[in-house]
């Protein structure tokens, strides 16, 4: 699964924060992010800065790019979901662990 580097502006800070994620869906410019933070009932802080400020950085393969990232809506998740657990049952795993339903990030250019 690729790996990136998603760049958020602190939502109380205003500090760069960088944080390492697996995208289990890339396709042409979309790359698919998911908030598991491995089931917790919490969201993960980097979610909770790009819901504030949609504007991040991803550094893949090496390539930086300045992107804008937002959570799916609900037809959006209903859709993606399938794909992300395809790629990676583990995701169908964190989700039973919690009550909150796991966001899917969708970052584009």
């Amino acid at each position: 699964m690729p790996v990136v580097v998603l760049t958020t502006i602190g939502r109380k800070t205003g500090q760069r924060r960088q944080t390492m994620l697996t995208a289990p869906l890339v396709n042409d410019d979309r790359i698919v992010l998911v908030g598991s933070y491995g089931g917790d009932d919490r969201h993960p802080a980097w979610l909770l800065n790009l819901r504030d400020n949609p504007a991040v950085e991803v550094d893949s393969q090496g390539s930086k790019r300045s992107m804008t990232a937002r959570i799916a809506n609900a037809t959006e998740r209903q859709e993606l979901w399938p794909q992300v657990v395809a790629v990676n049952p583990g995701y169908a795993g964190y989700q039973e662990k919690t009550d909150r339903e796991i966001p899917v990030v969708i970052v584009e250019p």
